[in-house]
């Protein structure tokens, strides 16, 4: 009895290859909607770390109010006020892991602008989280002050990154492997 092995067409295999990726392919980005009030994308992404429970038009206008909150407080534009928080909330390194020969390294890496955004939506509502006894648009609006002069939760956490990054700055040269 002989076995015979047929070698698969290279367009199998293509199609293979395309079902069982392995991380080589991109994920694909859902397309955000834009914000009603405001129209950016930044903040309707800023509503969906609000959101609990799927309650989108609660974490909307809880957004809203805090927005319009601390644009009053500092006597500016909600979206101006937010672009700054952005800015200064986003941290520019960060440390990641990285196994070379038995030893686990923390090596600073750059953070990309998408990175960038996610860390600094997810440092804001943490730090407007961890906050009791007030409701959550009079938090969120007092985080927004408080990174916008360059204080608060948020910004801590961004400058103990930065810190650990600095320290570890002499395992830098592993970031290329």
């Amino acid at each position: 009895m002989q076995l015979i092995r047929e070698y698969p067409s290279e367009k199998s295999v293509l199609e293979i290859q395309y079902k069982m990726s392995r991380g080589n392919s991109k994920i694909k980005k859902i397309p955000l909607e834009p914000d009603t009030m405001f129209d950016s994308i930044l903040v309707s992404k800023l509503i969906n770390y609000v959101m609990l429970n799927g309650k989108k038009t609660v974490a909307t206008a809880i957004v809203h109010k805090a927005l319009v909150e601390s644009g009053a407080k500092l006597k500016t534009e909600p979206l101006e006020v937010f672009e700054q928080v952005m800015k200064n909330v986003g941290p520019l390194v960060e440390v990641k892991s990285k196994r070379i020969g038995g030893a686990n390294y923390q090596v600073p890496i750059e953070v990309n602008k998408d990175r960038k955004n996610t860390l600094a939506l997810r440092w804001l509502v943490e730090a407007a989280r961890s906050a009791k006894g007030r409701p959550m648009n009079e938090k969120l609006a007092n985080e927004f002050v408080a990174a916008f002069h360059g204080e608060g939760v948020a910004i801590k956490k961004k400058q103990d990154t930065h810190r650990m990054a600095d320290a570890n700055k002499a395992f830098a040269h592993f970031a290329r492997f």
